[in-house]
């Protein structure tokens, strides 16, 4: 009996251990939770809240509201990991709201239900050595944004990376005075999105395996209306040929797999000195909003792309067939036919009638222009006429175009 009881003592003592060690740490994960929370509701304006090394496992969002000053610092990307793979309260990881002067830095928010960190109505947003991901392979199910701030100004992303996000990664929708530089976008379906923003400064970015690399997209029905003055300059932008995963309905929903940088009814966008590498469908494409084949109701929108320049870009792609699928695939092969040779630029070639002299050429204060870029490759397919009329003739658009502005905070 004394022998059996030793036994069963061997046996289980270790079990138990474990199960009160997990039930342990999970109360200790509780506990930071609760602490974390309560930091950000007390913090005092120009304080600092230090984020622990460590994993932490988070089952609820986490807000900041009406604060000025705050900065919330990690121990750094790679050491301070906020998990919210089990969360059952709220969609985002963080949420910051109405507030002014807030940095976040040095930490990584991983598999949050919805957007990983989403700042709204924030004057001054800073966002510097942050990392937003979803672990596990590119899904639907992910959340859409990885970094996302929305109606905000003075928005810096720096140093920033963004993985598995099923709309983009870094996105900045509606805001004003913006830059994003020195970070990394892949595995999303876009990289890094401008949408409906102004005085945007987008360099010194790698965006790769994404379905887009870099997008910049004028959309109706929202409340900021005509976005303008992006640039996007010495980026690289590679093999952007993941194909897409973003929910039915999404406007990102169309972008083809293979795209590098795509303009969409945007006006006032410079591109130079990138990089635009293997992307197999787009290198740049230049498009209306006619081209998604989605109904305007909003009466202030307007959807053309004018005052464009690309310009000293260097382009790279190995012979490689576009891609096959959604309607703009169906377009590349049954009738546009470019087999392997895909050009790198591509013009959907609908003009707005008012931007039109009395000669029924575009006013230069609406021209594209495309000059000094290496190894280029050009077509306008002439969408508005049924394709009838494709042209790869740049001299159209061998123009020059007074630089714009730098975006400052």
């Amino acid at each position: 009996m004394q022998t059996l009881t030793s036994t069963v003592k061997k046996q289980f003592f270790p079990i138990l251990i474990l199960v009160v060690f997990h039930s342990l740490s999970l109360q200790a994960q509780s506990d930071y939770q609760k602490e974390l929370q309560s930091q950000l509701i007390l913090v005092k304006d120009g304080e600092t809240i230090t984020l622990k090394a460590g994993s932490f496992n988070f089952t609820r969002s986490l807000s900041l509201e009406g604060k000025k000053n705050i900065v919330i610092k990690g121990m750094g990307m790679d050491k301070t990991f906020l998990n919210f793979k089990g969360q059952k309260d709220g969609a985002e990881g963080i949420t910051i709201s109405n507030c002014e002067n807030i940095t976040i830095q040095g930490l990584t928010v991983q598999d949050t239900k919805g957007d990983g960190i989403k700042t709204m109505n924030v004057e001054g947003i800073t966002f510097q050595n942050v990392k937003a991901e979803w672990t596990g392979k590119p899904s639907k199910k992910n959340g859409a944004y990885g970094l996302y701030p929305v109606s905000c100004n003075k928005v810096l992303i720096d140093g920033c990376v963004a993985v598995g996000a099923s709309d983009a990664g870094i996105y900045v929708g509606q805001s004003n005075h913006i830059i994003v530089r020195n970070s990394k976008a892949y595995h999303n379906v876009a990289g890094i999105e401008i949408e409906n923003s102004t005085m945007a400064d987008v360099y010194d970015n790698e965006s790769y395996n994404n379905t887009g690399g870099i997008l910049v997209f004028d959309l109706p029905d929202l409340q900021q209306k005509k976005g303008g003055n992006v640039r996007v300059f010495n980026n690289v932008i590679r093999e952007n040929n993941l194909p897409n995963f973003a929910p039915k309905g999404n406007i990102v929903a169309s972008v083809p797999d293979g795209t590098g940088i795509m303009i969409l009814a945007t006006n006032n966008v410079e591109i130079f000195d990138n990089k635009i590498i293997n992307n197999k469908s787009l290198g740049i494409s230049i498009s209306s909003y006619f081209m998604t084949e989605k109904p305007i109701n909003d009466k202030e929108y307007y959807p053309y792309p004018t005052g464009i320049f690309i310009h000293d870009n260097e382009f790279e792609r190995k012979p490689m067939k576009a891609t096959k699928k959604g309607r703009l695939g169906k377009l590349f092969w049954l009738k546009l036919r470019f087999g392997k040779e895909v050009p790198d630029i591509i013009y959907d070639g609908i003009v707005d009638k008012n931007t039109l002299d009395e000669n029924g050429n575009v006013k230069s204060k609406y021209q594209i222009c495309i000059r000094n870029n290496k190894n280029v490759s050009f077509i306008n397919i002439d969408a508005e006429n049924g394709f009838k009329n494709k042209s790869r003739d740049l001299t159209p658009y061998d123009c020059e175009r007074v630089a714009l502005k730098e975006a400052t905070l």
